[in-house]
């Protein structure tokens, strides 16, 4: 990308953002370093990994890279051969801590949620323990080698501190002599070069005896090394050297086992850096509230609500744009000081950010392009120094882009023709449009010359826009309405200031009548544009509130079914209990019946029988109120000779006789009783049952003859045509039309542009085009049915 358009559009500072969110100085280098480019798959995988990041964050909240040093100097040092210092292998072992813990962080939020970029990469990732162990046995977390780093080194400690407290023995005994103490400055033993000294007062030198290692700088104190100790500090001197000798001997071993593995821990701190910098630019996303837009590489940009990423956002305006779908060029018309340059600024900024692999500050259905090259000429560059004015300056600008761009290319032109006679100015302008219009770019410019706006009406695939401005206020809104040219508002602006209305109206006189028909045409338009918004925010709010009923309504919903799953379930569950209650009764009465009929073998007593037919009775379960009502409902016919089951008793028999018309004798193996027939349920017919006759019924649709061939949404906004133009291609398909025809209008090209899209996705339409000259022309879509 051109080192120019990085600094024009001030990308550094988003660079910048992202590196203050890296954990480790890994990731705040990768940030700086991070290029746009314009390999569509690449940026795609690139905005897969940071929305991995994102989720992460979301579920798990930061990931851990406490502990990760940048240890790339140290593992070159180990390489060529070098020793490494304690404090760097320890900056080594709590990399490798930090690697296995970011690890296992990483594949147990992929056990819960699916992020496969992430865990490609860290399972990449090595995790030499034996190392890390290694090391940490032999250094403390303060970096010095430790006692138990050798038997050698633990040894020559062991009788260092020996001698040292020998030392400082001999020392205390000096100095609590009353006789030496008159000579001391303080009674108080210290160190000079690795020594231990008394502070001695300098008069007292010559009957001190000794060797002098410092003095003091007002030269009244010496350090002076009793002849006492000299030999005890020489052997404590000797065992230092010992000390360095083994410790040296340590670290080498260490730095030979690093070297073992420098060329995985090498791709272990690559790997780890670009992880950093995948979770710094969640971090970005989370601070701006950006959202992950939709990629394309056909040249399309559709900016929902997108605010530039460098301005407050308590003090950003939104903006909504489209680009390369009907149109390839927007000509951006208005008074200064109201914004143009910073949406074209939020367009190639948010642009450069996608194609970093970054979420941008935008609303959920953003569509970015992935261009493979982005030109801006933005602000005014004139140099003393080459002798260049502001228009030699654009036209240098311009020159350049105009050699390298291509048609995937995007290209943002500020004050196009400024600096130079408006006639020319307009001219070269146009020129210049035409033949970047003509390769193929899509291209954002902002102008002044009132000529631009007819040429944007004129020209096939390009569209005006404008900044509004508020009249009543004297103040630039800073929003940007595509479809509507800009007014130069100079006239209404001088008379709120004050100015004189006969000035005014005389001004009003030298405007040509065609201007001013333009300007009244503009008005109107923009007056149309407000009535239309308001309308428009009117309808949004309704169709808030009617969501929110229909939200509130699916709930109650979903509670009333969860309630009446639990009564039918627990229902069911006593109407199951009850009936196996009843079934255990009505199995000990037959047997028992059984056991009489064998034991009397003449046949079973009337009272008995009674008996039982009473205890069977009782066995019948009581259903609720509302499955009696069930039972009751059986819409069987039942006759003497059915075949039929007692529901109550789950037992099968057939019907002797009825009994009246709610009653039936029903014969249940050796047993006869009365059951009401609600509760007989009928298992097989009676001989010469007869089967009723069934009849088909069929279903004709006819259509309605005053269905016509066009219909004509002007005037509807976009929800309310797309509900007409669904029923009437719904209703031309049933009539067989091969060919209908949309009115909508000319206008903004909004509804026009709407409808197209919708076209595109209906079921029963076979193609659509616009209107010839005899047909409605641009008011009109011609719409083939399947």
């Amino acid at each position: 990308m051109n080192p120019k358009i990085i600094k024009t559009l001030e990308y550094e500072k988003i660079l910048h953002k992202v590196a203050h969110h890296a954990s480790t100085s890994l990731g705040k280098d990768a940030a700086e370093k991070l290029e746009p480019k314009g390999d569509f798959e690449l940026v795609k995988l690139r905005l897969q990994a940071t929305d991995e990041a994102v989720n992460v964050e979301r579920l798990k909240g930061n990931a851990p890279f406490g502990g990760i040093r940048d240890i790339r100097a140290s593992l070159h040092r180990a390489r060529i051969g070098g020793m490494l210092n304690p404090t760097e292998l320890l900056d080594i072992s709590t990399t490798m801590f930090g690697t296995r813990r970011l690890k296992r962080f990483v594949l147990a939020v992929h056990d819960e949620y699916a992020i496969p970029m992430l865990k490609s990469q860290v399972e990449l990732l090595t995790e030499n323990k034996q190392l890390e162990d290694k090391i940490n046995s032999c250094i403390d977390e303060n970096a010095v080698v430790v006692d138990g780093a050798s038997p050698e080194l633990g040894r020559v400690r062991s009788e260092l501190r020996s001698g040292e407290s020998r030392v400082r023995e001999r020392l205390e005994q000096m100095i609590r002599n009353s006789s030496v103490q008159k000579m001391l400055q303080d009674v108080l033993i210290t160190i000079r070069n690795d020594r231990f000294v008394i502070p001695v007062k300098s008069e007292y030198r010559s009957s001190f005896g000794g060797m002098i290692h410092d003095q003091s700088a007002s030269g009244a104190t010496l350090y002076i090394e009793p002849d006492a100790i000299v030999q005890l500090n020489n052997k404590i001197r000797e065992l230092k050297f010992k000390e360095e000798a083994e410790i040296e001997k340590i670290l080498q071993a260490l730095t030979a086992l690093v070297a073992e593995q420098v060329e995985l821990l090498v791709e272990d701190v690559n790997l780890l850096a670009e992880l950093d910098f995948t979770f710094a630019k969640a971090g970005l996303a989370r601070e701006l509230k950006a959202t992950m837009p939709r990629l394309n590489d056909r040249g399309f940009i559709k900016i929902k609500r997108g605010r530039h990423p460098l301005i407050a956002a308590d003090s950003v305006v939104p903006l909504d744009l489209e680009l390369g779908n009907d149109y390839s060029q927007i000509i951006v018309t208005g008074p200064n000081t109201g914004g143009k340059t910073v949406s074209l600024k939020t367009v190639g900024l948010l642009s450069l950010m996608a194609m970093s692999g970054l979420f941008v500050p935008a609303e959920e259905g953003t569509q970015l392009c992935v261009f493979d090259a982005i030109f801006a000429d933005i602000g005014d560059e004139q140099s003393i120094e080459q002798n260049l004015s502001t228009f030699s300056s654009h036209m240098t600008n311009i020159i350049s882009i105009l050699r390298d761009m291509t048609p995937k290319s995007l290209v943002l032109l500020d004050e196009l023709g400024a600096g130079t006679d408006p006639a020319e100015g307009s001219a070269l302008a146009i020129s210049i449009l035409d033949y970047i219009h003509q390769i193929g770019c899509r291209i954002i410019a902002t102008t002044h010359y009132s000529e631009l706006k007819a040429y944007a009406y004129q020209k096939q695939g390009t569209i005006n826009a404008s900044m509004e401005f508020d009249i009543q206020t004297l103040s630039p809104t800073y929003r940007l309405l595509v479809g509507v040219p800009g007014r130069s508002n100079a006239f209404a602006i001088a008379e709120r200031l004050g100015l004189s209305r006969r000035i005014i109206e005389h001004a009003r006189a030298q405007v040509g009548e065609e201007d001013q028909r333009v300007e009244s045409m503009i008005a109107s338009l923009e007056e149309n544009r407000l009535i239309a918004e308001s309308e428009r925010l009117a309808a949004e709010q309704l169709r808030k509130e009617a969501e929110a009923v229909r939200k509130s309504l699916e709930a109650q919903q979903q509670k009333f079914d969860e309630q009446r799953d639990k009564l039918l379930e627990k229902a069911e569950r006593d109407a199951r209990e009850a009936v196996l209650k009843a079934r255990r009764e009505a199995d000990e009465v037959i047997a028992e019946l059984r056991r009489m009929a064998l034991e009397e073998a003449g046949g079973v007593k009337d009272h008995r029988l009674v008996e039982a037919k009473r205890r069977l009775d009782q066995a019948t379960p009581e259903l609720r109120s509302k499955q009696v009502r069930a039972l009751k409902k059986r819409p069987e016919q039942i006759e003497a000779g059915d075949e039929v089951r007692v529901i109550s008793l789950g037992q099968k028999g057939h019907v002797v006789e009825l009994v009246g018309t709610t009653e039936a004798n029903v014969q249940l193996g050796i047993m006869k009783m009365k059951v009401a027939l609600s509760n007989l349920e009928k298992t097989g017919n009676a001989p010469q049952a007869k089967q009723p006759q069934k009849t088909a019924t069929t279903v004709k649709r006819t259509r309605d003859d005053n269905v016509k061939m066009e219909l004509d949404m002007r005037g509807m906004n976009m929800e309310e045509a797309m509900i007409e133009a669904d029923r009437f291609l719904d209703e031309s398909f049933l009539s067989n039309f091969g060919q209908v025809y949309l009115i909508h209008g000319k206008g903004t090209g909004v509804l026009r542009t709407g409808m197209q899209d919708y076209l595109r996705r209906h079921k029963h339409v076979k193609s659509y085009r616009m209107g010839n000259y005899n047909e409605g022309g641009a008011g009109v879509t011609v719409v083939e049915l399947k």
